[in-house]
């Protein structure tokens, strides 16, 4: 995982491999880190390079958005693959991380 943060205030989380048990832990305090050290108006975290993601990696993306609400930042979702999008559409969670219900509609890529 990288951040860096845009000239527009926002930071960009960029997440690879696999959301997981044995990842999520390591990320969570990197995505932490990156949201109480730069108190950005918006996070996106772009899931591009994600190839898995179960349960407990859907359990993070919701901890991140509820620790960025609190400190009134917002935070949202982008390039999630297929997968990805489909495990987020079945929880019902698509709307709250800022995607579309459908992975198929142009230019819905926030910050991109």
């Amino acid at each position: 995982m990288t951040a860096r943060r845009q000239a527009d205030g926002a930071t960009v989380v960029d997440v690879r491999g696999s959301l997981d048990a044995s990842t999520v832990s390591g990320l969570r305090v990197a995505m932490l880190d990156a949201l109480h050290r730069d108190r950005p108006r918006l996070m996106i975290v772009d899931l591009t390079l994600v190839t898995f993601m179960d349960s407990t990696g859907i359990g993070l993306l919701v901890g991140g958005h509820r620790s960025a609400l609190d400190q009134g930042t917002r935070f949202v979702v982008r390039n999630p693959s297929e997968f990805v999008h489909r495990q987020l559409r079945l929880t019902g969670l698509t709307g709250l991380l800022g995607l579309p219900s459908t992975n198929a509609c142009p230019g819905w890529r926030v910050g991109g």
